[in-house]
C-alpha cells in the first residue's frame, strides 16, 4: 500500500488494522497536447479566431504551483493557435493566478512554463482594476429555498495586466474543490488574478454556510455561480482546461468557461466517485506534491474527506494526513493568516464560533479546518514541521502507523483530493 509524500511515496504498515482502500475507477486517459488541439478544433462555443483579433493584447491566466496541471503544454498549444491567427508572441502576457498564495520564484516559473517562462509575471493582488460588481443577494438557485443574503454589491477587481488586456484566456484544471464544487473556468481568473474583495466574499462564512456550496457540486452552487458572474465582468474570452484522475489526464475542453467546467466535472465525477457503505475509525488521506508543500494546502486532504458528500468517519473518528510540509504552514498571505488563526485559538469549537462572525481573506481554510476539528482529531504525519502542526490545533506523528490505534477499521484514500466519497445507498 503506497501513499504519496512529496514527490515520492511511503508504505505505511497497518498490519493489525482492518484496512479498506478507496480507489476510484480512474477512467480512460488522453494525451494532453493532442486532446488540447482537438478541444480548440471543436470548442464549446465560438472558435478562438472569432474571439481574438490579430492586433489584440492578450492576457493568459495560468494556475500557480499549488495546482498540478501541465500548464506548459496548454500554454504552448494556445500560443501556437494565437500565432496562426496573427497574434505575435510579444502581444501575450502570461499571468500566474496566485490569489493570495505566495509569488512563484523564477526557478519555479521556469520549471512550470519552460520556454515560455519569459512571458510570465506573478499576479499582484495590490495592483487591480474594478471591472464591475456582483450582488450578495440570493442566487437563482437559492430563491426557492428562501435563503437570505444582504443586498450589498461586491467589487470585482482584476489585476491590471488582465483588466487592461483586449482578450483574456485561461488554462487550468477542473478538479474537486471544497467550495466551487470543481475548480477551473472563470475561477482561475477572478480568484487567481483577483483581489481580496471577491475572495473575502466568496470565501466568507456566509457564503461557505450556503446549502449548495460543497465539494463536487457545480449546478445550484452559489459560489460557482458568483465566480462565473464575475468572469463575465472580467471578460474571460476562452478557457482551456483539463481534468485528471489517478492514472493521468482524462479530458481537455476549450471554450465558454461554464460549459468547460460542466463537461469536465461530469467526466471527473464518473471517474473519481467511490461508494461508501459503512463507517470507519480512521481515514488516511493521501495528498502528495504539490499540495503537501505546506499545512494550508495539505489540510485539504482532511476537509475534502470529512466535508464531502459522504463523511466515512464514525463519531470521534480521526483523520490522518501524511504530508512533507517543506514550507511549514506556508509563506503566502492566506497561509500566514490561516496559521495565525489556528495558533492563537484555544480550541476548535471557540475558533469556529469566533470565525462565524467573519475573517480576513485567506483565513477561510482555518474556518473549514476548525469545522472539521470540532468532530475529529487530525494527525499530520511524516512532516518536516511537527512543531507547526502541534501549534495549529492538530497532532503530529512520525509515521501513519503511529497515528492509528491497533485494531482500528481504516479507510485509506490514496488520492484524497481526487476522490469523491459518495453514499452507496
Amino acid at each position: 500500500m503506497e501513499l504519496p509524500l512529496g514527490d515520492g511515496t511511503i508504505d505505511p504498515r497497518l498490519d493489525r488494522c482492518d484496512v479498506t482502500i478507496a480507489r476510484p475507477a480512474g477512467g480512460e486517459t488522453v494525451d494532453v497536447r493532442a486532446a488540447a488541439e482537438r478541444a480548440l478544433d471543436d470548442p464549446l462555443g465560438p472558435p478562438l479566431a472569432d474571439r481574438v483579433d490579430p492586433d489584440d493584447e492578450i492576457a493568459i491566466v495560468v494556475t500557480d504551483v499549488t495546482r498540478k496541471a501541465p500548464d506548459d503544454v496548454l500554454l504552448d498549444v494556445l500560443l501556437d493557435r494565437l500565432a496562426e491567427i496573427g497574434v505575435a508572441r510579444e502581444q501575450v502576457r502570461v499571468v500566474i493566478g496566485l490569489g493570495l498564495h505566495r509569488p512563484m520564484t523564477d526557478a519555479e516559473i521556469e520549471a512550470m512554463l519552460g520556454p515560455h517562462a519569459d512571458l510570465a509575471v506573478n499576479h499582484d493582488p495590490e495592483s487591480v482594476v474594478e471591472v464591475g460588481t456582483v450582488s450578495e443577494a440570493p442566487r437563482a438557485s437559492e430563491v426557492a429555498s428562501g435563503e437570505a443574503a444582504s443586498d450589498a454589491d461586491v467589487p470585482v477587481e482584476i489585476g491590471e495586466s488582465v483588466a487592461n488586456a483586449d482578450s483574456v484566456l485561461s488554462t487550468g484544471v477542473v478538479e474537486p474543490h471544497q467550495y466551487a464544487g470543481f475548480s477551473g473556468g472563470a475561477k482561475t481568473v477572478v480568484i487567481g488574478a483577483g483581489s481580496e474583495s471577491l475572495i473575502r466574499y466568496t470565501h466568507g462564512p456566509e457564503m461557505l454556510a450556503r446549502d449548495g456550496v460543497r465539494l463536487g457540486r457545480v449546478e445550484g452552487n452559489p459560489f460557482r455561480e458568483t465566480v462565473d458572474e464575475a468572469g463575465d465582468l472580467a471578460g474571460v474570452d476562452l478557457s482551456l482546461n483539463l481534468t485528471h484522475g489517478p492514472a493521468g489526464v482524462l479530458g481537455v475542453r476549450a471554450g465558454d468557461g461554464r460549459r468547460v467546467v460542466s463537461e469536465l466535472a461530469s467526466i471527473a465525477r464518473d471517474a473519481l466517485s467511490v461508494p461508501i457503505d459503512r463507517e470507519f475509525d480512521a481515514v488516511v488521506c493521501g495528498v502528495g506534491a504539490p499540495k503537501d508543500a505546506n499545512l494550508y494546502q495539505a489540510t485539504r486532504g482532511a476537509t475534502y474527506v470529512a466535508l464531502g458528500d459522504r463523511n466515512p468517519l464514525r463519531d470521534g473518528g480521526r483523520l490522518v494526513v501524511p504530508a512533507a510540509l517543506p514550507e511549514g504552514a506556508g509563506d503566502g498571505t492566506g497561509e500566514r493568516r490561516f496559521a495565525r488563526r489556528l495558533r492563537e485559538a484555544d480550541d476548535a469549537e471557540s475558533l469556529y464560533e469566533t470565525m462565524r462572525e467573519g475573517y480576513e481573506p485567506g483565513a477561510q481554510r482555518a474556518f473549514v479546518v476548525a469545522r472539521v476539528l470540532r468532530d475529529h482529531d487530525l494527525y499530520v504525519t511524516n512532516s518536516d514541521a511537527p512543531a507547526i502542526v502541534e501549534a495549529c490545533l492538530m497532532h503530529a506523528a512520525d509515521d501513519v502507523s503511529d497515528a492509528i490505534e491497533p485494531g482500528s477499521e481504516v479507510l485509506v484514500v490514496p488520492d484524497a483530493l481526487n476522490t469523491l466519497l459518495v453514499d452507496a445507498n
